[in-house]
């Protein structure tokens, strides 16, 4: 697997990679490749296959160890042994995974579409601007679709009405932070989102300090 990105930032630590291996090579890099083999028959896709497996690949490279994951009946991600607040993100061709001991954190990648102009006012409020990068507009809503899953993600009590998020008016950088306001829950929190943009896609991610 081709490492994209790393970075650890106080208590987190993510990482993206380019996913460029067969489910024969995925497996190979994983403990009791058999175990794992049956798991993902549940999976009809190869892709999705891949994906799985290689979530389960980069726990190992950022912990120096295998761990469990499961679910939460809305889908949340969580180990098994508590010991890591985790979340997890692909696009096409590339997986994201974040971890941390202290808080709950937030990760989301998408592909460069120019499809969320069409559709930007499911998850922008009027009161909600997206700015360009580099001339294109694009990235802004990109950045605003992005950051509200990965807040969506890490915030307990959210729901999937994404306008109950607020993002303050900021330009574009190749990475950087902006702020958010969450109206999920009675504290109204003002949040941190933490973005790098790639030619191939949008990364952000945040952390849940409460």
């Amino acid at each position: 697997m081709a490492q994209y990105f790393q970075h650890q930032l106080d208590h987190c630590l993510l990482t993206v990679w380019k996913l460029e291996e067969s489910v024969t090579e995925l497996l190979e890099l994983l403990p009791d490749k058999n175990r794992y083999q049956q798991a993902i028959l549940r999976f009809t896709s190869e892709h999705r296959q891949k994906e799985w497996l290689a979530v389960r690949v980069l726990l190992i490279e950022l912990l120096g160890e295998e761990k469990e994951i499961v679910y939460e009946s809305n889908g949340r991600p969580f180990l098994i042994d508590h010991s890591y607040f985790i979340s997890i993100s692909h696009t096409k061709g590339y997986v994201a995974v974040i971890v941390s001991k202290e808080s709950k954190v937030g990760i989301d990648i998408e592909q460069y579409s120019n499809r969320v102009v069409r559709v930007f006012d499911r998850f922008m409020t009027p009161n909600e601007k997206a700015f360009p990068y580099e001339g294109d507009l694009v990235w802004g809503y990109l950045l605003h679709w992005s950051a509200k899953e990965t807040l969506y993600k890490c915030i307990q009590g959210a729901t999937a009405d994404l306008k109950l998020l607020s993002i303050k008016p900021f330009e574009p950088q190749r990475s950087g932070q902006f702020v958010a306001q969450e109206f999920w829950t009675e504290k109204k929190r003002m949040l941190t989102v933490y973005y790098c943009l790639h030619s191939d896609f949008v990364l952000t991610w945040a952390l849940d300090i409460d």
